[in-house]
């Protein structure tokens, strides 16, 4: 069974060789957003062969065929998600690097607006929230009794 990713390429005619396969399979399985070391890694573990200059043609030429879309979270590495036609926000723990996609209607709506109250309609945007985890008001050593 062809992986997603892999399906999407031979719907748009790109050669498959079999470490691009691999690679495909990688992205599919993904939960997270792999940058080139991360896709090369877990690429490695599949077969030894595959070259981390494989992997960034790969990256390239999935990337320009609209098969991923390449971030940059601030960290200085390009990380890389499965192109999809959902729309999702990110928001990135600064302290692990973590990245949790949410989709928010409020923020869908206000940016709509924000656009038309200028003088312009919208036609897409990106969202990155850069954050750090909340810390609990009730902490071991907080004496709050005072």
């Amino acid at each position: 069974m062809l992986s997603r990713i892999e399906q999407i390429c031979s719907d748009k005619g790109l050669k498959m060789t079999d470490q691009r396969r691999i690679i495909a399979q990688v992205l599919s399985e993904s939960i997270d957003h792999p940058d080139v070391d991360l896709v090369y890694r877990r690429a490695t573990e599949l077969d030894p062969r595959i070259s981390i200059a494989t992997v960034y043609r790969t990256l390239r030429l999935f990337e320009e065929a609209n098969i991923l879309e390449k971030h940059d979270f601030g960290d200085g590495r390009a990380r890389y998600e499965e192109a999809s036609g959902d729309h999702h926000d990110h928001l990135i723990n600064i302290k692990t690097g973590e990245v949790v996609e949410f989709y928010n209607q409020e923020i869908e709506a206000m940016k709509q607006q924000i656009a038309k109250d200028l003088g312009f309609e919208l036609v897409d945007h990106r969202l990155e929230l850069y954050a750090t985890p909340s810390v609990s008001n009730e902490s071991p050593d907080d004496d709050s009794s005072f």
